[in-house]
């Protein structure tokens, strides 16, 4: 802890020829090296703690100023080593600064009584009229916020939680707003109430109220020109930029939110990408993108998903009560208006053409097309699998998370094929089967429910779902044995139906079991709650090999994997896969006759497709 002493009369009355003034000079402690000469034109007021001035400040790229304070009134500030803060045009009032800040041409930086610095609060998202349903505090991840949607209605278990975050936030709560070390803050009107973490940069900012930023020296955070932020939490690594309004929102890592978006009580989860357009009660998961001026995020929940032109989630086709809204999650929406069903969607909540369709069975046929023709709809079962687009997902996610490593809170499982996808894929299989032998071989069309299958589609549709589910146990079996697991699962955990948890992927029994030691006092706090989705997480590959052992059992015929089994499944994989990218092949080839793709770019996918053989072993 820095060691404060009182100030010397000479220090006084050098200060006092600066034109700086203080209440009490009493109350103005400084640091044991301080030196008086670098102040102009100060007030202080109330209990003022200095630290040392020695070193100088870049303000610009090749322009440097000797730290001190210039032309500012403080009242019950703490101001740390190498500061430069100049040109403040109201008052810092009930702060602490850390070291080498650069805070120039401000209007206020206060703390008032009463400050949450935007934790503690309920927002309503997916209905934005009823309750708070996520309460937003600065260790809040998609997981966390995602269980609390999911289970809003569970009263006992969203009591608990919400006493633990209520715990988290008052024990974790500064008595006064906090500017952490090397944070830059210019041109900016209003700080309120907000924690501003180190190495942070607020330039051309209109209003922050009740906010936390938690930057960091491996992921710092950019506020620019003419955002107003309030009652929001910003994570590391983001960027909020022109001209952003954001109000009861949170911001997970790594996103971007600029060019005039709107948002109230939102979450953007890792790597979202939010510009021009709005949000209003919206879950937006990992890589969440909405680049369009037209565009209206509301009440839905979405990941690794881009909203297109047009696109507007709002809910004014209903009168009485809430519409159950599902999620858009792991989709994409395609150029031509059709949106691909993937195994996340809950209630198959797509928007087509000008259509709304909501049915709960959609989901079962996963990695799919819906095509509306007039009054038509057309479902094109696993089309997405074999398609130019998916492996480019497939390739291009990873690569995108922009997170640091020691910035990654929210969990996301970037694996398209898994336990989750592939049950989906499995009760497609299913499906496909009983409406071709209800109708028969020799129809034209399959009616399930109001979408029309082609029986050319459901043929290829069952093509292409045996591709995937070969693919997939081809690569368990391929981990089992580098990692050692081979053979009879040692647990039973992992058996049965999986879910996705905004980018976790678990067993329903461990969600289950989660809420379970939640109720029963098993986990006492937050962070044992947060730990316990890391724990799952990292027991993904039992859990996985479980459930996947099974299945490669049945689908085999087999009663146990020998090596001859193994090498068997290992042939039968690798055919799948050079199926799979000849049809990928296939795809990119119908989309360069198209003329929509230059040469250079069309012969860079092809060599990349060529090289997949590298995998196969």
């Amino acid at each position: 802890m820095r060691e404060y002493r009182q100030l010397t009369q000479n220090e006084i009355l050098v200060l006092e020829a600066n034109v700086c003034w203080a209440e009490d000079w009493a109350r103005v402690q400084v640091d044991q090296d301080f030196r008086p000469y670098n102040f102009h034109r100060v007030m202080f007021y109330g209990d003022i703690r200095l630290g040392k001035f020695e070193k100088n400040v870049e303000v610009a790229q090749g322009f440097v100023k000797h730290s001190g304070i210039n032309d500012a009134t403080l009242r019950n500030v703490t101001v740390g080593n190498d500061c430069l803060i100049e040109k403040v045009g109201n008052f810092i009032n009930n702060y602490t600064i850390g070291d080498d800040c650069y805070i120039s041409n401000i209007s206020t930086l206060e703390t008032r009584e009463g400050a949450s610095y935007g934790a503690g609060s309920a927002i309503s998202v997916l209905n934005e009229m009823g309750d708070g349903n996520v309460v937003l505090f600065p260790e809040l991840n998609s997981q966390l916020a995602a269980f609390m949607v999911k289970y809003s209605r569970d009263k006992e278990l969203i009591n608990i939680l919400r006493q633990f975050i209520d715990d988290e936030v008052r024990v974790s709560t500064p008595a006064r707003g906090i500017i952490g070390n090397n944070v830059k803050i210019v041109n900016t009107k209003d700080i309120v109430n907000t924690v501003i973490k180190g190495d942070c940069e607020v330039s051309g900012a209109s209003r922050l109220n009740e906010c936390t930023i938690l930057s960091s020296e491996d992921a710092s955070v950019f506020i620019g020109t003419g955002v107003i932020c309030e009652n929001s939490i910003i994570c590391d690594g983001c960027s909020i930029n022109n001209s952003v309004k954001m109000q009861d929102c949170f911001v997970g890592e790594a996103c971007q939110i600029t060019n005039g978006f709107t948002a109230e009580a939102s979450l953007f989860f890792a790597n979202s990408y939010m510009a021009n357009g709005e949000a209003c009660a919206a879950f937006c998961g990992p890589f969440s993108a909405s680049h369009h001026k037209s565009s209206l995020l509301i009440g839905g929940q979405f990941s690794f998903y881009n909203a297109g032109s047009n696109t507007n989630f709002s809910n004014h086709a209903y009168k009485m009560g809430p519409l159950h809204y599902g999620m858009l999650e792991r989709g994409t929406k395609t150029a031509s208006g059709s949106y691909i069903l993937m195994p996340a969607t809950i209630g198959a909540f797509s928007v087509c053409m000008g259509k709304l369709m909501h049915h709960p069975d959609t989901r079962n046929l996963p990695f799919s097309y819906l095509i509306a023709y007039g009054e038509t709809m057309y479902l094109v079962p696993g089309r997405n699998i074999t398609t130019v687009g998916l492996y480019r997902d497939i390739k291009k996610w990873p690569k995108r998370d922009k997170r640091s490593k020691q910035s990654k809170k929210s969990i996301i499982n970037f694996d398209w094929l898994s336990p989750f996808t592939v049950g989906e894929i499995m009760q497609g299989i299913e499906i496909l089967k009983a409406l071709r032998a209800a109708s028969g071989d020799n129809v034209s069309t399959y009616n399930f429910h109001e979408y029309v299958i082609n029986a050319s589609s459901l043929k290829k549709g069952l093509k292409y779902y045996d591709i995937a589910l070969r693919i997939y146990m081809g690569a368990v079996l391929k981990r089992a044995v580098k990692e050692g697991f081979l053979g009879k699962p040692k647990s039973e955990v992992g058996k049965g139906n999986w879910t996705d948890l905004s980018g976790l992927l678990l067993p329903e029994t461990e969600e289950q079991r989660l809420m379970d030691d939640i109720k029963n006092g098993s986990i006492e706090n937050i962070q044992q709650v947060l730990v316990r989705f890391e724990e799952i997480n990292d027991a993904y590959s039992d859990y996985r090999w479980a459930w996947s052992y099974q299945l490669i059992l049945d689908y085999y015929h087999l009663t146990e994997l020998t090596e001859e089994a193994c090498n068997n499944i290992h042939e039968d994989y690798v055919k799948a896969r050079r199926a799979w990218i000849a049809e990928i092949r296939k795809d990119a080839q119908k989309e360069f006759a198209m003329g929509d793709v230059e040469r250079e770019v069309y012969e860079d996918f092809l060599s990349k497709l060529d090289h997949e053989i590298d995998y196969e072993d």
